[in-house]
């Protein structure tokens, strides 16, 4: 009957108010008995009671050349990461990105430990654990640092987590270790999970972060899902899976929790308040007298670096999310990437790049420009003809089509080569909006940040003349004076709207509006030679 009805909790797993919600004692869930899947619920231990405003122990604070860490002796695990390398305000150095935090508004947090029915104390996140020292620095000369804390409680285990910083890496690995000292086996459970305060995101025009997506993500091994707050506080999820891991994401940065990719990981994700909690815990394991259990997470907090996520877990790069277009973007990004650590300026190699877009889809371009250009050298003969059936819509239509068919013209023989190359630019654009790289990178003179506005709204404008004289080279579509018009100001919509994008997206639009100029200038003046 037991196992019936915690296989019916699983399938159906009912959501408990938080009225309803007992003491953190009185949470912790029982770990199976043998034979049967172990699959307990943890985000019930993690109402928003569990974790106060201010660190319940002593803080242990850690210092690296890409880390300010804070881990708090109770539950031993990270409450506050801050990056120095990635200030908020590119004008105001002293102001890190801060990931992980503790104080109830922006809660984001990991927890981990150990899991069991058998004990009365356990070494969870509730627990203390005490470290050797209450400050850790990575000194000059050190590739490596390892803090070590130890579960406080005296009795017949014996707990431990040690936490390796790596320099110049945002990965970081966390080993659980569990002592059995009595003369029974330990059964129980490792587990390691992240809690999140959500807060909903405002879609913003003139706020490129604002598009991109914030909130929890689970990986199977293979892609990832991105999780639905309001569905998971309706319907928690409870899977099963290899090579997985679990993550939060916003614009540019990422937290993940990434498991032993050879162990079968037991994954579940809910809402609690104002939180959502996403976990991950082992199957059940035995630990005989005298015996030890070790567990090993790795762990990731920082900027989305693309070769150090692909490192640190199964296709972990993937949360630089370029959304339906990643199979186009990853190479793309690979070739940008490639062309900067040649040139060493991001503005440059957005140049480059598009450049060789531009060329690689040289001669579809030019099919479309040499139509343009001999619709471009009818336009007197069409204005002719409005003229004189201005009052006869079907005979000016039946007339225009004969010109056509004589001149050997076709209006649509542009529109495949344009249709082709399309994903590739929308592509290039995701990637200029979500690589991390391009976040407060300079590019020359004024442009100090290619990933805010042009403070002086140079380039928007530059771009708006480049659409003006683009529209010169190339004929009218439109055959209504009202529809002409409105094409033509065309150009200071777009600078306008674009006054507002990052610098750096402006300059690839600009630099390709400018090799367009230049590819339909040439076409014409062949055309014309003819």
């Amino acid at each position: 009957m037991w196992l019936i009805y915690r296989a019916w909790v699983t399938d159906y797993q009912p959501i408990v108010p938080e009225e309803q919600v007992s003491s953190p004692e009185q949470q912790l869930p029982e770990i199976l008995a043998e034979g049967a899947e172990p699959m307990p619920d943890l985000s019930a231990a993690l109402s928003s009671d569990n974790i106060s405003q201010e660190p319940s122990f002593t803080p242990v604070r850690i210092h690296t050349d890409v880390f300010d860490v804070t881990i708090n002796e109770q539950g031993g695990d990270l409450i506050r990461v801050d990056l120095p390398g990635y200030p908020v305000d590119k004008d105001v150095p002293d102001v890190p990105v801060r990931l992980l935090d503790f104080v109830d508004a922006e809660r984001w947090v990991f927890q981990s430990g150990f899991r069991t029915a058998e004990e009365d104390t356990e070494p969870n996140h509730l627990a203390v654990f005490e470290g050797a020292r209450s400050e850790y620095v990575l000194g000059l000369g050190e590739e490596e640092l390892q803090v070590s804390l130890n579960w406080a409680e005296e009795g017949p285990l014996a707990a431990e987590k040690v936490y390796t910083f790596r320099r110049g890496q945002y990965g970081i690995e966390l080993k659980v270790l569990l002592e059995n000292r009595s003369d029974v086996a330990w059964r129980g459970a490792a587990y390691a999970q992240m809690v999140r305060r959500n807060i909903p995101l405002e879609r913003s025009f003139t706020d490129v972060d604002s598009y991109s997506f914030r909130g929890p993500v689970l990986s199977d091994g293979n892609g990832y899902e991105k999780l639905d707050v309001d569905d998971l506080a309706e319907t928690p999820l409870v899977q099963s899976n290899m090579g997985g891991w679990l993550a939060g994401i916003q614009h540019h940065f990422v937290a993940a929790v990434v498991p032993p990719p050879d162990e079968q990981i037991n994954y579940q994700a809910s809402v609690r308040g104002s939180d959502y909690v996403i976990t991950a815990i082992s199957n059940e394991k035995e630990v005989p007298p005298g015996g030890e259990l070790e567990f090993v997470f790795q762990l990731f907090v920082g900027p989305k670096l693309q070769s150090q996520l692909a490192t640190t877990g199964n296709k972990l790069e993937q949360t630089v999310d370029y959304g339906k277009l990643t199979l186009l973007s990853q190479p793309l990004f690979w070739l940008l990437s490639k062309v900067h650590s040649y040139i060493g300026n991001w503005g440059l190699a957005i140049i480059i790049v598009t450049l060789l877009i531009k060329l690689a889809f040289y001669k579809l371009t030019a099919a479309s420009g040499r139509s343009m250009a001999k619709l471009r050298q009818l336009q007197p003969r069409m204005k002719a003809l409005q003229e004189q059936y201005k009052d006869n819509r079907e005979e000016l239509t039946r007339k225009t089509m004969e010109m056509y068919k004589r001149e050997k013209v076709n209006p649509a023989a542009g529109c495949l080569p344009i249709l082709i190359q399309m994903p590739f630019f929308f592509a290039f654009y995701w990637v200029l909006i979500e690589s991390v790289e391009m976040r407060q990178a300079p590019f020359m003179l004024w442009i100090d940040d290619l990933s805010t506005r042009d403070p002086f709204f140079i380039l928007p404008v530059l771009n708006g003349a480049a659409m003006f004289f683009q529209q010169k080279l190339n004929p009218s579509p439109a055959t209504d004076p009202m529809q002409a018009k409105v094409l033509q100001f065309m150009p200071v919509a777009f600078s306008v709207m674009f006054a507002f994008f990052p610098a750096g997206l402006v300059l690839y639009w600009l630099t390709n509006a400018v090799l367009s100029i230049a590819q339909q200038w040439r076409i014409n003046k062949l055309v014309e030679g003819q």
